[in-house]
């Protein structure tokens, strides 16, 4: 297996330009296979989301903030779908999986910056169905749209800076070799033990932004849905109250899919979990996560079934050609 590396002139050092992915599998027949079914997951993705975003765009009974929130939610899933789909659907036909040193930086910050992104954007979801029950009557005075894009921003912006700076901690980091990723993408808890130089402070630094924002959005959607669950006990009509629950149920799904297998990649202790098993999850959460919340926002809300018959109509509508 080649390696690529650089040398300095005195022969001592050497700085890895190149990294060697092992991929899902080594069996030729369960690639094949895999292939068409990824394919079509993206494409699915794709598909669903921009659907979503076009249909909250073209419909004005949907130009309302949790609309607004989910549209952006559908943006992230393109572009976090996107840094990883495409070059693992074209690894299942390589010999060797190899991405240089700044291929590997750039997918993860991407990547990481969709993935940050999306959990504080959840958390601003959570706030907004928090004031649609427990404050109905100034709900359009509160989460006024100036408040919603200034959350929407926020969102991104925390993601891009958290992302940025982990990305930094551990790409100045001496590689010297191995240059061998146990994974078929770039992520931080394979990439770090190949470094050669001291690893602490990028271990600080992913730390510090997996407390402010991994578990700091965690926290206030806790603190939201225990609020919610607070004013939905003050709700004497149980028809009142059934419906109060329906309007958080597929944020609440989507946040559970979300944190639940990101918790199970992250904080679940590597000497008793296999390289192969955190693979199987990593693929739940970078391959059908992103086509998995379209459909839980979709399935069940009679809003987008209501908009969606209402194009149907519009299109129905239209001079035949």
């Amino acid at each position: 297996m080649a390696t690529s590396r650089i040398f300095e002139q005195n022969g001592n050092y050497s700085s890895v330009t190149m990294f060697i992915f092992l991929g899902l599998s080594d069996d030729k027949e369960l690639q094949l296979i895999l292939f068409p079914v990824f394919l079509g997951i993206y494409l699915v993705t794709l598909t669903l989301n921009l659907g979503l975003i076009l249909l909250i765009r073209m419909d004005s009974h949907l130009h309302t903030p949790m609309y607004f929130f989910l549209s952006f939610l559908s943006c992230i899933d393109i572009c976090y779908s996107t840094s990883m789909s495409p070059r693992m659907l074209s690894d299942l036909f390589k010999k060797e999986k190899t991405i240089s040193f700044i291929a590997c930086a750039t997918q993860f910050f991407v990547a990481d910056w969709m993935g940050l992104t999306e959990c504080c954007l959840l958390a601003a979801m959570a706030y907004d169905r928090y004031v649609a029950i427990g404050h109905p009557l100034q709900y359009s005075t509160i989460m006024a749209p100036q408040l919603c894009g200034k959350m929407v921003a926020g969102a991104y912006v925390s993601g891009f800076l958290s992302s940025f700076s982990q990305t930094v901690a551990c790409f100045q980091l001496s590689y010297c070799g191995p240059n061998i990723i146990e994974h078929f993408f770039c992520d931080l808890p394979q990439i770090i033990p190949l470094s050669c130089s001291n690893p602490f402070i990028c271990q600080m630094i992913l730390l510090l932004v997996e407390i402010l924002i991994g578990f700091g959005p965690l926290f206030i959607i806790l603190s939201s849905y225990g609020f919610i669950a607070a004013s939905v006990l003050k709700i004497s009509s149980a028809k009142a109250s059934s419906k109060a629950f329906n309007t958080c149920a597929s944020h609440l799904a989507a946040v559970v899919v979300l944190f639940g297998t990101a918790l199970a990649v992250y904080l679940y202790p590597k000497s008793s979990q296999s390289t192969k098993e955190d693979k199987v999850i990593s693929v739940f959460y970078t391959i059908f996560i992103p086509m998995l919340n379209p459909l839980i926002y979709s399935l069940r809300n009679k809003e987008i079934k209501a908009a969606l018959e209402r194009l149907r109509k519009r299109t129905k509508g239209f001079p035949q050609v």
